[in-house]
């Protein structure tokens, strides 16, 4: 190779214009159902379609601060663990320009993904109906939550439903051998939430006698010592989760 070729090579002038953006998948249950925070778009384009809280990632920022921002700015959430999925850059992803976007994931106990929905400006909960068993992988689609004046299946912006599909797809992958699904419970829990968390990820029901002896037997649960309050009979333990690392 020339000189003249190898510079050019290096030379960013010579390459066309393409930006980066975020897009933050906030995943929680609604009743049994994983749903996700969805915004409808009210700039084109795609307009009126919904979409992930997502935006461009500043000059002056890093992608994680990017992230970091977006969720605050669009969803009114801080302090939350953000985990990158993939890294989507399909040649025509955007009507608009060149357009790469760094996924990520976050995961909210269902009563903070309730108050989310509820105190975010425009925020929709939507129910991920993932129709593919196991780990097969493929497209999933979103429904408007019960009572809901919006009609259903909601149309999403962009690939934003292959980033859903990717992140049911990779919480299904490490449910069973990471701690994962704890990010989805309260601080205090009882082993029928913890197996309607596993339930609901996986869309399938679970043995309860084999589900609970393998959540014990894995050192991940902490007895508390209190009971849950509120029951008519016999109130259920409440354990917490132990970090074995």
């Amino acid at each position: 190779m020339s000189e003249a070729a190898s510079s050019a090579g290096d030379d960013p002038e010579a390459y066309g214009r393409l930006a980066l953006t975020v897009d933050v998948v906030l995943i929680g249950l609604r009743g049994t159902r994983p749903a996700a925070l969805l915004l409808r778009r009210s700039e084109p384009p795609q307009v009126g379609l919904w979409s992930l809280p997502g935006g461009f990632v500043r000059i002056d920022e890093t992608i994680d601060a990017a992230a970091g921002r977006v969720l605050r700015e669009k969803a009114g959430l801080t302090g939350l663990h953000l985990e990158q999925l993939y890294t989507f850059g399909a040649l025509d992803r955007d009507p608009r320009m060149r357009i790469v976007s760094v996924a990520y994931l976050a995961l909210l106990p269902e009563r903070a993904f309730a108050d989310a929905a509820r105190n975010g400006a425009g925020l929709l909960s939507a129910i991920i109906d993932v129709p593919w068993a196991g780990e097969a992988g493929g497209p999933v689609v979103l429904h408007p939550p019960e009572g809901s004046p919006e009609p259903g299946p909601l149309p999403l912006a962009f690939d934003h439903a292959d980033i859903l599909a990717l992140a049911m797809l990779r919480l299904r992958g490490k449910l069973d051998y990471s701690a994962v699904g704890f990010a989805l419970l309260p601080e205090r829990f009882t082993l029928r939430q913890l197996q309607d968390v596993h339930e609901a990820i996986l869309g399938t029901p679970l043995n309860k006698p084999a589900f609970r002896r393998r959540m014990l037997d894995r050192g991940w649960l902490e007895p508390t010592g209190e009971r849950e309050a509120g029951t008519s009979f016999r109130p259920p333990e409440l354990y917490r989760f132990r970090n074995t690392r």
